[in-house]
């Protein structure tokens, strides 16, 4: 093999549209990329989802690959759902740690896996392993199962197992823990500065867990540690003491080990994407993720051919990563395995599926404040709801709160639905208080209140006009520390489709919730 092909191989590519692009093809012959990252952008329906990976396979297999690409996804769930319509609507992490039970999330887990092996896609980038113990966290939140070290542990290693036994590679997320940051680095690095002791009594106890279970993958964090790493300003991700040294050597793990994406601007704004590379591979991770620009991604591989041919980076080091991507490969498809996948899209998105589903969102979807007043039949509703503004660049901006607007609808005959675009629009918040004094009861969702004094303010407003008032926390559970005297208080950690269905059945008195919260609320 070329040594432009041996670096290509530790390459994750992405690519626009729901079709293969040139500039992918071009990847595939020239370099024998090692996989390929798909985003919402290259999300059709369930058919042509299938078409897409179907086509990828094959270009590869003509390029004379010798084993399958990994294609992979940030399929987490909640928050991070890549997938669409026609897929199932599957809870994400924290609402899954609100159940307390490990194995709805090895449910949930398996039920991801089989979708995705049914849609081609053979690598998921999940679940995310870290402990979210900051409140203030940008980037993580509702991403994480929860605080406490020992039942994320738990609930992350039987998601990853529900995964493994649907066939899919999995990816423990963000090593060496991101839930203590207060920066996102998609925009900027983060610091942490606990010291070696607190990492391994909290952030690394569910990377350590997962680990003696058979982890297949894990990614690196963009987040500067200076216990374990001594030249200051220095992510994870690109230091040798916390990919070769902490990972490898002192935590002994053998599977392979990729970069988030290196365009975050922790990377980009830092030493820069290309360079980013190649410093990441002199750490020792087996996979760079490129997830956007063309340009880069072909950079980045002829810059690691530059660094092996000056011997800055070993060629036994590239054998060795390639060695551990065609294994991961070769244990999660083969070529048979693609030319025979025909069957398995009738279950994708399923009435089966979906039933199950809703069934584990309604033992995690939480009462903090209840039981209080039920809707009743004859009352006259307001709901209000903020527009949909997403927190971190991570997510999908394909999911709108605007369809709790269509669920409670569903469940009861008379709903007045408002929505408030912004909290600095008085004539708007005066129109909903002048319609809360003629309604029965209000619903109002709140979208990380806890960050943002204008929400906590304007419901107690609704508060103070006597009505009862059921307060719906669809993202932060933190929302729920920020009001006094509601009605009813409930946290969905999430503005998905089933959720909303499940919580619209809870206010009329339908369906029960029996969530318990996965973090302290103050």
């Amino acid at each position: 093999m070329s040594l432009h092909k041996k670096v290509g191989r530790l390459l994750v590519a992405g690519f626009k549209g729901i079709t293969m692009s040139e500039e992918i093809k071009h990847l595939i012959h020239t370099y024998h990329i090692g996989g390929i990252i798909l985003f919402g952008r290259n999300i059709g329906t369930p058919a042509e989802i299938r078409k897409l990976t179907n086509s990828l396979q094959r270009e590869a297999k003509k390029a004379g690959y010798t084993s399958p690409l990994l294609i992979c996804i940030d399929q987490e769930n909640g928050v991070v759902r890549r997938l669409g319509e026609g897929t199932t609507i599957i809870p994400g992490a924290m609402l899954l740690g609100a159940t307390k039970d490990s194995l709805l999330a090895q449910q949930a887990g398996f039920l991801t896996g089989k979708e995705l092996k049914a849609l081609g896609i053979n690598w998921n980038l999940a679940p995310v392993v870290d402990v979210n113990n900051n409140p203030a966290n940008p980037v993580i939140g509702v991403r994480s199962f929860g605080e406490n070290p020992m039942e994320v542990a738990e609930m992350a290693k039987h998601s990853m197992m529900g995964m493994q036994e649907a066939g899919i590679a999995t990816t423990l997320k963000h090593f060496p823990g991101h839930g203590d940051t207060s920066v996102d680095s998609h925009l900027d690095l983060p610091v942490i500065a606990h010291d070696l002791d607190r990492l391994h009594a909290v952030e690394l106890v569910p990377f350590k867990t997962c680990m003696g279970a058979g982890a297949d993958a894990i990614m690196s964090a963009h987040v500067y540690f200076p216990a374990l790493e001594r030249e200051a300003n220095v992510p994870a991700t690109l230091s040798r003491a916390v990919i070769t040294g902490l990972l490898r050597e002192q935590l002994g793990f053998e599977g392979v080990i990729t970069t988030d994406c290196m365009e975050m601007d922790a990377i980009a704004k830092g030493v820069g994407t290309v360079e980013g590379c190649v410093r990441a591979v002199e750490a020792g991770v087996d996979f760079v993720m490129v997830s956007h620009l063309h340009d880069l991604q072909e950079k980045a591989v002829k810059a690691l051919e530059q660094a092996v041919r000056t011997g800055r980076i070993a060629e036994e080091q590239i054998d060795a990563s390639i060695a551990r991507i065609e294994k991961l490969a070769n244990l999660y498809s083969s070529w048979e395995e693609i030319e025979t996948n025909l069957n398995g899209l009738e279950e994708v998105g399923s009435l089966h599926h979906q039933q199950q589903m809703q069934e584990v969102y309604a033992k995690g979807i939480t009462e903090v404040v209840g039981p209080g007043t039920t809707i009743q039949q004859d009352d006259n509703v307001l709901l209000v709801y903020p527009t949909n503004n997403y927190a971190t660049l991570v997510e999908d901006k394909r999911y709108s709160t605007l369809s709790m607007a269509t669920q409670l609808n569903k469940v009861h005959r008379h709903v007045t639905a408002m929505e408030i675009a912004s909290m600095q629009d008085e004539n708007r918040l005066r129109e909903v208080l002048e319609v809360a004094q003629n309604v029965d009861h209000i619903v109002v969702l709140t979208l990380n209140a806890v960050q943002q004094l204008e929400q906590q303010q304007f419901v107690q407003r609704l508060v103070a006009s006597g009505k009862p008032v059921d307060v719906v926390a669809i993202r932060s559970p933190y929302d729920a520390g920020c009001f006094v005297n509601v009605n009813r208080m409930v946290c969905t950690y999430e503005f998905t489709e089933t959720a909303f269905e499940v919580v619209a059945k809870y206010l009329v008195g339908e369906c029960p919730v029996s969530g318990k919260l996965p973090v302290t609320i103050t």
